[in-house]
């Protein structure tokens, strides 16, 4: 059975670990999406570091729908944050390619997150900071986010949790329930991760937890997916010549 509580604690222990060892009086710095992964991830920093030590990062691509959940989460917290609009560096870049190369729909909705965590380290870099990834297992179990993107970062504290347990977690930092059971949007195209990916979170983390599923053509789909972004997982090869002594 997963305990919540524990976890909690001990991810909070690893991430100051993970400071003492790579950064000791670094700030954690944080994308908030207003989503529950980059909430919750923001939370442990908080209760790793203190508060004074976590920056809030808001970077709406032009107008956010859901910009007031982001607004509600620093405020809860008690982080310092920046607000940085993307959506002219999106654009710029854009318009500077050359014209008779086509963009792709797939390189138009991961350039935001790109140029998002280029902007997540320029602050970081700024301001004494290491920049957190807030992918979970289920996401990066199926590659669902943006290679040099949002799956980018310094540590990790929720890449080996699925979404079910990341919530429990978030419930059991006191994070308000609005946000952490927030429906989640893939931010690209506005859709839900859900439709989005063919089936459920509860499908997948119960698929990745205990090796079942119910609907034999969803674990083809999972397995599928899985197979083809393993390299996103990955360090970049780097090829090794053979010295003679």
């Amino acid at each position: 059975m997963f305990d919540a509580v524990k976890v909690k604690n001990d991810c909070v222990a690893w991430i100051r670990s993970f400071f003492e060892e790579n950064g000791k009086g670094c700030n954690a710095v944080v994308g908030i999406s207003g989503g529950k992964d980059s909430s919750v991830v923001a939370a442990l920093c908080v209760e790793a570091l203190g508060k004074d030590r976590v920056i809030g990062v808001l970077m709406p691509c032009g107008e956010q729908a859901d910009i007031d959940c982001a607004h509600a989460l620093v405020e809860h917290l008690g982080i310092a944050h920046y607000v940085v609009n993307v959506k002219d560096a999106v654009e710029g870049v854009k318009a500077s390619m050359p014209k008779e190369l086509p963009l792709t729909s797939q390189t138009l909705n991961n350039l935001p997150p790109r140029i998002r965590m280029a902007t997540l380290y320029a602050i970081s870099q700024s301001c004494n900071g290491r920049v957190a990834n807030t992918c979970n297992l289920s996401e990066d179990w199926v590659g669902y986010s943006t290679r040099y993107g949002d799956a980018a970062g310094d540590f990790s504290p929720l890449s080996q949790l699925t979404v079910a347990e990341v919530k429990e977690i978030g419930y059991a930092l006191g994070l308000p329930r609005e946000l952490v059971d927030k429906v989640p949007i893939d931010g690209l195209c506005g859709k839900t991760d859900e439709d989005n990916l063919g089936f459920t979170y509860a499908e997948l983390d119960r698929y990745i937890r205990t090796g079942k599923i119910d609907d034999q053509e969803k674990k083809a789909r999972i397995d599928r997916l899985h197979s083809i972004n393993l390299f996103k997982l990955q360090l970049m090869p780097s090829f090794r010549p053979e010295l003679s002594d």
